[in-house]
């Protein structure tokens, strides 16, 4: 079986790439893109997941380990592989201001409603196709449930993965100060 966590560019896939290294987990990563203002702690991608449409032979490596794939690019997983498949939810406007961000350099910057309507067209039409895949079981992960109760979120994705992870360094990694780009509804109350 090979663990996917996927997502939207900005949903927290390397969060929990983190959490699964952290716990024990073996990652397929190339460490090309490295460490930036917007992930200090790295982005954990293989550059190869870019081309899985034409190559995807490269994956069968993978099996027992976790490799981070982009929700765009789940279509191509092959079917004759098994796949975990852990998939990080955040609220649109946040992944969308994280990316203007990134793109941009500015922090207060407005989601583009056109871009907003491509995401929620794409995840609506990931939903209805991910169950129907018998190659994919899939676990739905809530970014700000990982904030709000990293060992919580521990437990559940070690169970899923099906390894022997270590859940407390799993929690340990998860660093609330890095949540950035919240919405009023994800902002803590002030005192």
């Amino acid at each position: 079986m090979i663990t996917i966590v996927s997502g939207l560019p900005r949903s927290g896939t390397s969060l929990m790439m983190q959490m699964l290294a952290a716990g024990g987990m073996s990652l397929l990563a190339d460490d090309a893109r490295p460490p930036d203002d917007h992930n200090p702690r790295g982005y954990f991608e293989d550059r190869r997941v870019m081309s899985l449409e034409r190559d995807a032979s490269w994956l069968a490596a993978a099996e027992g380990r976790a490799v981070k794939v982009v929700s765009l690019l789940l279509y191509n997983l092959p079917t004759d592989l098994q796949f975990r498949v852990v998939l990080m939810h955040r609220d649109l406007d946040e992944v969308l201001r994280s990316q203007e961000c990134m793109l941009t350099g500015e922090a207060d910057v407005v989601p583009s409603t056109a871009m907003r309507d491509h995401f929620q067209r794409h995840l609506a039409a990931l939903n209805d196709w991910l169950p129907q895949q018998p190659h994919i079981h899939l676990m739905n992960v809530e970014h700000r449930d990982v904030i709000a109760a990293p060992h919580d979120a521990a437990i559940a994705v070690a169970e899923f993965v099906g390894h022997e992870l270590d859940v407390v360094k799993m929690a340990a990694v998860v660093d609330p100060t890095l949540y950035r780009q919240r919405t009023s509804a994800t902002r803590p109350a002030r005192k």
